[in-house]
Formats: structure tokens, sequence, C-alpha cells
């Protein structure tokens, strides 16, 4: 018997692991089945996005002129966040210090991120940029974590002054900090990231704790074990141990290993030194997503209990915790909103022009296998479409061919007016554009129900204007290479 399908387009059937079914940790259309994984299905999520797309298209967010916007679920993000907190506050001993930094990188808004601290989470960030972005959302010092490959001296000497906790990449990093600590007297908490080398997931480039790995102090490799032992005997203001095993098709399990071989090197480094200096580990984040339902899967509080099992020493008390989520705390609460300007026919399937594509999309259109997409049909008025299943491919605004939100999706037939909505799209989709084609960056809004039945929304960035994109693209300078 054939799947049912949902209208989004995808199949619906028994459940699969959400972590090893499909490298993007959903499932692939056409599969037949769906990846709830356990997981917790949120009947509330997609009333609240279908009443936010007919609410937009009625305000006027969404429409001829503005075709393409960017829509944030402020309940859904307060509820992962609830959910994340619950989830730790659940498995460790009471009054075990807990930090959840939000990876920045995922969702660098600064409405987000005063939303996300509000709530209770802090911010982990890797560049200038970032840290910008926490420090105008008013996070203080005390709850930012400063992780990159690449620091500078002046970042390392910002991070210090401030107070931030820093993660040392690499001996010359640390070395780098040896220097700076003979001049400055800080409260930043300091400590090393290593590499487990647990091995990777079904996403090569989100795999972090491969034996090649760019990130951390590879473990395995000769004398590095005990080079981070000796770092720490030497260095009595190393506090804090760090590792991060990989997000996006990682399973749990892998995870929970990394998590493992961190502990167990925060005990034997204790061990040696005689005493409890390392008193912080940062577990890291990459909770995967499902992007095959409406269902979170996998939770933080299934994921929180497979620690607690597999490191029961880590939630004892003896250790503060920091976690370092991104995906996992807004993929689900984002929806792209485009409006089909045309349709047509190629080779006898129908094709929807949209005008989301590569530009919001960059990681689906380049590599849809690991990054597949739901895709929910509207009519004109932003009502979810009704209608017998067609396969149609959903094309974006860009000049090449694979400019494709999704390829051979059953839909109800988008017709010339309609909206296509890319779901599940809170995290590196929005707000990372792809500038292909000089196409504008579209305006993001936070949504929630405004207690009288309809839906009120906040700007949480403006679109941008052909000016800015001007600007941008040394507008202010026309002539400068004329004269050379």
């Amino acid at each position: 018997m054939g799947a049912d399908r949902d209208r989004t387009g995808d199949p619906v059937g028994d459940g699969v692991d959400a972590t090893t079914a499909f490298p993007g940790g959903g499932v692939g259309h056409g599969s037949g089945r769906t990846s709830d994984a356990g997981g917790e299905p949120d009947p509330h999520r997609a009333v609240r996005r279908d009443e936010a797309v007919r609410a937009a298209v009625e305000q006027g967010l969404l429409g001829p002129g503005t075709p393409i916007v960017a829509l944030l679920d402020v309940p859904g993000i307060r509820a992962s966040a609830a959910a994340l907190r619950a989830a730790f506050d659940a498995v460790a001993a009471p009054g075990t210090p807990v930090l959840h930094a939000f990876a920045v990188k995922a969702t660098p808004l600064v409405p987000v991120l005063r939303l996300l601290y509000e709530q209770g989470i802090g911010a982990e960030v890797a560049s200038p940029g970032e840290l910008a972005l926490a420090r105008t959302a008013q996070v203080p010092p005390a709850h930012i974590v400063l992780d990159s490959p690449a620091k500078t001296s002046a970042e390392l000497r910002e991070a210090l002054a401030l107070g931030i906790a820093v993660n040392a990449d690499n001996p010359q990093e640390l070395d780098r900090i040896d220097g700076l600590m003979r001049s400055t007297s800080t409260r930043s908490p300091l400590g090393i990231r290593v590499n487990t080398q647990v091995g990777g997931g079904s996403i090569e480039a989100l795999s972090t704790a491969t034996p090649t790995s760019k990130f951390g102090v590879a473990l395995r490799d000769e004398g590095a074990r005990e080079w981070v032992v000796g770092a720490y005997a030497d260095r009595p203001w190393l506090t804090r141990l760090h590792a991060h095993t990989g997000s996006q098709g990682i399973p749990l399990s892998l995870m929970a290993r990394g998590v493992a071989e961190t502990y167990a090197l925060a005990e034997e480094i204790n061990r040696h030194i005689g005493r409890r200096q390392i008193d912080t580990i940062d577990l890291g984040g990459g909770l995967p997503v499902n992007f095959g339902s409406d269902a979170t899967a996998p939770t933080y509080a299934q994921y929180a209990r497979l620690l607690a099992e597999v490191v029961p020493g880590l939630f004892d008390g003896r250790y503060g915790l920091v976690t370092e989520f991104g995906r996992s705390l807004l993929a689900k609460h984002g929806t792209v909103l485009a409006r089909v300007e045309y349709t047509k026919s190629a080779g006898g399937r129908a094709v929807a022009v949209t005008h989301a594509g590569v530009q919001v999309a960059a990681r689906t259109v380049y590599a849809p296998a690991s990054w597949p997409l739901r895709i929910a049909a509207y009519d004109a008025k932003g009502r979810p479409k009704a209608g017998p299943d067609v396969v149609q491919d959903i094309a974006g605004p860009a000049c090449f061919a694979g400019d494709l939100l999704a390829e051979g999706r059953a839909l109800p037939l988008l017709e010339q007016g309609d909206y296509a909505a890319a779901l599940d799209t809170g995290a590196y989709y929005f707000a990372h554009h792809y500038a292909y084609n000089s196409l504008a960056r579209p305006g993001i809004y936070g949504f929630a129900p405004d207690g009288e039945g309809g839906v009120r929304f906040a700007v949480v960035r403006e679109p941008q204007t052909l000016d800015e994109i001007v600007a941008e693209s040394g507008g202010a300078q026309p002539s400068a290479l004329t004269g050379l």
C-alpha cells in the first residue's frame, strides 16, 4: 500500500530514527516513512504557523510587492528554551551550575539573542561580529563563551578584559593566552578544546570529532593527551575542558561517547594534579533536528537522560556544565514564505517559480540530500492549499538551473499568486543570506497570538533595500578602478 502524505508533501508512515535514517536528520522524500524517532509532536506548532501565514497576507507583510518574508514563532522559541533548561535540571544534582549558551552562528539576530537570554540562555560566539551581537542584546559577559579556531590577539585581549569564558583551540593559542595572562588580570574562565576523535556522522562537513578535524587538540595523536594533561598542571588558571562532537547527522550515541571521553579526560587531569582544578565541562552542542515532520526529535530530555546513563558522574554536582546548542533551539520555529510568481511545465513536470531559493537556502540548494526542506502550500489568501497532490518542482529566482527548494515534490498544485512555505528554517537559513544575483535579504518578523484570536508581528530585521545592496557593492566609489 502506498504511504499517505501530509500537505507538506512529505510521506507519512511508521517512524525511524531521526539521526540515522536520512543524512539531514529527516527522511528521504518518497521513502514512505517519517522520522519522529520517539519525539514530541507539537499539535499547536502547525496551527500557529497557519494562522501566522494568513495574518501575514492579511496585514500586508506578504504580497505582490513583498514576495518573500521570514517568520519566527516566538512561543515556540520560548518552549524550546524551557525544554532545554528542564532537561538538564532533571538529571543534574541540585545546585549544579549550568550555562546554556546559544550558538549565535545558527541565528545571528539581536532580538533572538535577547529573547533567549530572557529565557535563561546565554551566547556562544565565534567571531568579533557575533560577540558584538551578543553584547548589543545585553547578554552579560558571564553568560558568553568564546570559541573559534582562529582567535586574534585582539579578540583574546577583549574577552579577557570583559571576563568572557574562552576555550583555547590549540597549543599556539594557549601560548598567546599565556602572554596575555602575564600582563592581565581577568575573571574569564579559561579552558582547552579537545577533539576526542570518536568519529563522524553522515554529513562530513559537520563532523567535528573525526581524526583530522580542524577543531581542538586531537587527543589520539601521538603525545597530545600527555600535552593536555601537562598544560593544565602548569596553569592553575585553566579550569574548563571543552569538546564538541558535531551536529546534524550525528547519532546521539556518538555524541554521548564524545562527552564520555571528555569527562574521562577531566577526571584524569584532576587526579594527576591532585585536586579538582577542572571544575566545568563544556559539552558543546549540536543536537540533530528532525526535518521530516513537525515533531521535535530527538528531544533535549532524551539526550540528557542518555548522558546521565552513559556518564553518570557528569551530573553528580562536582562539575559545572556548559552547553552550546544552536540549530535545535531555533530550526523548528522558522518559516520562509515565498510568493509563486509564475508556474510552468517542463518535461511533463509542473514547476512553481518562487522568490525563495539559494539566497536563503544555500545548503539545501547545493546539497539537497543532506539538507531537505519540507514545503507547505498556501493559497493567495494565506490559507492552507487544498486539492490533489501533484508532483512539482519548487524553484527559486536565481539564474542557475539547480536553484530548487524542492524537486519532484508531491503537493497541492501551486498556482500563480500562491505561496510556498519552506519549513524548519529558523536556523542557518533566513539569517545567513547568500547574495547571489544581488537578491535582497528578506524581512524577518516574529509572531505570537495577540490574545484576541489574532496574530501580532514584531520586526526582527527590516527587508534589505536596493540602496543598501548598492552601498554594500561599492556604490559610493563607482570610479574607484577607472583611474588605476
